[in-house]
């Protein structure tokens, strides 16, 4: 099993290309069983989630073909020959996701057989909106053997929805789903995050008829037929950068200090996530290329309170956690998404901080340094914050248990490496 090998003490400088979001990829490569055309991704990053999706959708009966290109890696999927409409639960239990091939199923050929899903352990996700919202919609569906069965022999129709808690992969079902429901369809109370204004921004493109996305309510007119994207250069659909990466590496580059360029990051979908690095004392700077980050001296430590987009983000807890370990005061960092998403804090205290969780809180006291040591990924985000601890601790830090961080972040420690980290990839 690989695992990470960092040496710490070392500033960042350089510049690193942001890949593709992976919470806009994987929802977008199920929406290629929307249409019997050729879809063209590109900008796709190289993830083991992403693997995930294509064997999933390739055991249904997708052609698909891959190549790398300077730009980004392009993905071409032909849903033509779909002759066998479910998940199996050997291709859904290491991918929570997977739960996204629902709706486009249900939507185009009336039936659907999937998996209860798996994926990191960082709490309960319910997929009882998904299913609510697909009843409404009036399918037929039951729960047999940890299969959800679905059916919807005369098509879905649309409705008004309204989901009990925003909820992202749900919204993004529904969305699919609605595109080729006969009548309108309203979301409301529906996830507003930039992944999902992207994925809508495709299915528009495939001939969907899509109002109000990136707001908390979307109307959707169904229609008969979704085509292939197109776009203003013929070229399909480009997948936006990942917030979540360009956040990491923003961290990142705080916590060790120096000056780095990410290329392609949104600095407008990272507004909350900036907004506390400034107040930490680290220069933020937001132009055409990127996002430029510069970090000197000991920060301040900030506390933040996660929640839905646009506010302080779940998929960023831990990673910001790390700058106030290693910051002067204390912090309040509140988790309002997931009940066990504080499991990386054991492992950043066997690496000298001081944390203690009291509840959904965590009372994080900076420390001047901490220190190597073996630690543990227990997910993905919680992955990359062992990393960025690894970078600014004296001595040796090795990270078990990698496969985390693979499942979203493209090659992490190359691109590290080509800032000036001290970084290597290990087997065993």
């Amino acid at each position: 099993m690989d695992k990470l090998i960092i040496r710490g003490g070392r500033p960042l400088k350089g510049e690193v290309t942001i890949s593709g979001a992976k919470n806009a990829a994987l929802p977008e490569l199920c929406a290629a069983l929307l249409t019997d055309e050729t879809v063209r991704l590109s900008n796709v990053p190289r993830l083991q989630d992403v693997a995930t999706t294509l064997k999933l959708l390739r055991n249904m009966g997708v052609v698909t073909a891959e190549r790398s290109e300077t730009e980004g890696g392009v993905v071409t999927l032909d849903a033509g020959g779909v002759n066998r409409p479910e998940a199996p639960y050997d291709l859904v239990k290491t991918m929570r996701a997977s739960i996204l091939v629902l709706g486009p199923l249900l939507a185009r050929f009336g039936e659907a057989t999937v998996s209860l899903p798996g994926g990191c352990a960082i709490g309960s996700r319910p997929v009882d909106q998904h299913i609510k919202g697909l009843q409404a919609m009036g399918a037929s569906i039951g729960v047999e053997h940890g299969y959800i069965i679905a059916k919807a022999p005369n098509g879905l129709k649309g409705a008004r929805i309204t989901t009990d808690m925003v909820t992202v992969t749900g919204t993004e079902n529904l969305l699919m789903a609605a595109t080729l429901a006969e009548g309108e369809t309203v979301l409301e109370n529906a996830a507003r995050e930039p992944e999902i204004h992207d994925l809508a921004e495709m299915l528009i493109a495939m001939g969907a008829q899509i109002e109000g996305h990136g707001g908390s309510r979307i109307r959707v007119q169904g229609v008969p037929k979704l085509h292939a994207p197109r776009s203003a250069g013929g070229e399909g659909h480009r997948i936006v950068p990942d917030r979540i990466e360009a956040g990491t590496f923003l961290c990142a580059a705080a916590a060790a200090g120096g000056e780095v360029l990410l290329r392609d990051a949104r600095a407008d979908h990272l507004d909350a996530v900036i907004e506390k690095l400034r107040e930490a004392g680290v220069e933020v700077e937001s132009g055409a290329e990127g996002i430029r980050v510069r970090s000197s001296g000991r920060l301040k430590a900030v506390g933040f309170r996660t929640s839905e987009y646009p506010a302080f983000p779940t998929d960023m807890q831990a990673q910001f956690m790390v700058l106030d370990c290693i910051a002067e005061g204390t912090a309040l960092v509140t988790e309002t998404i997931f009940e066990n998403r504080f499991m990386h804090v054991n492992e950043l205290v066997r690496l000298g901080a001081k944390i203690e969780v009291d509840g959904h809180t965590a009372v994080v006291t900076g420390v001047p340094q901490l220190s190597g040591a073996t630690v543990m990924a227990t997910d993905l985000r919680a992955s990359a914050s062992l990393v960025i601890a690894g970078l600014v601790a004296s001595g040796e830090t090795q990270v078990d248990r990698i496969y985390h961080l693979d499942r979203g972040y493209d090659r992490m420690e190359v691109k590290l490496r080509a800032l000036g980290a001290d970084i290597e990839r290990t087997k065993g």
